[in-house]
């Protein structure tokens, strides 16, 4: 019966996280967002918003480990994704395709993940009310990357951006994309505590831990609206965006994992979870460097007719799936 809550729950979540994400791309037009932000910001907050869900219903079910493994582990899927969507779509090689910018989003994404493992293996215990100095400083990284993230994109080429956006007389209304983006976040806000208290009861079960299942189930689900939200941008010829979706979420993630610590009143979050998780973080860091070089590496690099980096990525997290379980991380 869990498992068909679990599958049950989980196909809702995704449903609705890809109506949230339609909706969000529908205000980031109407209110004239710029390309960069659209993917990079709005859109990736849009997909990543089931994984704040999801963590702050962790904490509800006193299941903290759950929750960070969600955050981690999701970063270690969207690299996973970028992957494949490199691999799917295999005669355009994507990484090489798209702008070297999205190096400054990776790079921002390895900082914020540096931060966290620093903060759990360092154990410093500093608190401003409940909420970890870590998580602020987390929080105030994000907003200044952001910052810079903008100001990059208002070059040359924010004017060719921006016109693209254009809306045509039929597109959806702002209001219509307000009241869409509600309804499906009110959904999410309804569904996802059953996700998580299913996924909580898999780990009971199988006795994998509640860090485990976050990192390699929960992560997974959370993460299938990016999936579909970057291959709907590679099949539109949106390469920029369906990266900037990828890239963006992740540092996304590291910004909700510090917005998290507000919400989990039992003292500092990153304090309160298994130091191991220190090692998810790493491996992340790992992927995002990995997905980052090829970015900026752009000769050709082929084995047969696949991206050699790409067939790394998926190699890469296989093996630290396989490095976790057997370590045995949030059990």
């Amino acid at each position: 019966m869990v498992w068909i809550t679990f599958l049950l729950s989980a196909a809702v979540v995704v449903v609705a996280a890809i109506k949230l994400a339609e909706y969000g791309d529908i205000i980031a037009v109407r209110t004239k967002l710029g390309g960069v932000v659209v993917g990079t910001i709005f859109l990736a907050g849009a997909t990543s918003l089931p994984e704040m869900i999801a963590s702050i219903s962790s904490f509800s079910a006193g299941v903290p480990n759950l929750a960070a493994g969600n955050f981690f582990g999701s970063n270690m899927v969207n690299v996973l994704l970028l992957a494949l969507v490199d691999l799917i779509h295999f005669q355009v090689p994507l990484m090489r395709r798209v702008a070297v910018s999205h190096a400054l989003t990776a790079a921002l994404t390895t900082i914020l993940m540096l931060m966290a493992a620093v903060s759990i293996m360092g154990q410093i215990d500093v608190t401003i009310g409940w909420v970890g100095l870590d998580s602020l400083l987390m929080m105030m990284v994000y907003f200044g990357g952001v910052w810079l993230i903008q100001r990059e994109s208002q070059g040359p080429t924010a004017a060719t951006a921006a016109a693209s956006l254009e809306p045509g007389p039929e597109f959806p209304s702002l209001r219509r994309g307000v009241i869409g983006f509600v309804l499906a976040a009110a959904v999410l806000l309804l569904v996802v505590p059953l996700l998580v208290n299913a996924s909580t009861e898999i780990a009971t079960i199988t006795g994998l831990g509640t860090g485990f299942v976050g990192t390699a189930l929960l992560s997974v689900v959370t993460s299938l609206p990016e999936l579909l939200a970057a291959l709907a941008a590679v099949r539109m010829g949106a390469f920029d965006m369906a990266v900037g979706n990828l890239f963006g979420s992740s540092v996304f993630n590291m910004f909700a994992l510090g917005l998290a610590d507000f919400f989990y009143t039992d003292g500092r979050f990153l304090g309160a979870i298994d130091p191991g998780f220190a090692l998810v973080a790493l491996l992340g860091l790992l992927l995002t460097n990995m997905a980052l070089l090829g970015n900026l590496a752009r000769i050709e690099r082929k084995f047969l007719f696949l991206e050699i980096d790409t067939l790394l990525i998926i190699v890469t997290y296989l093996l630290g799936m396989y490095l976790l379980f057997v370590r045995g991380v949030g059990v």
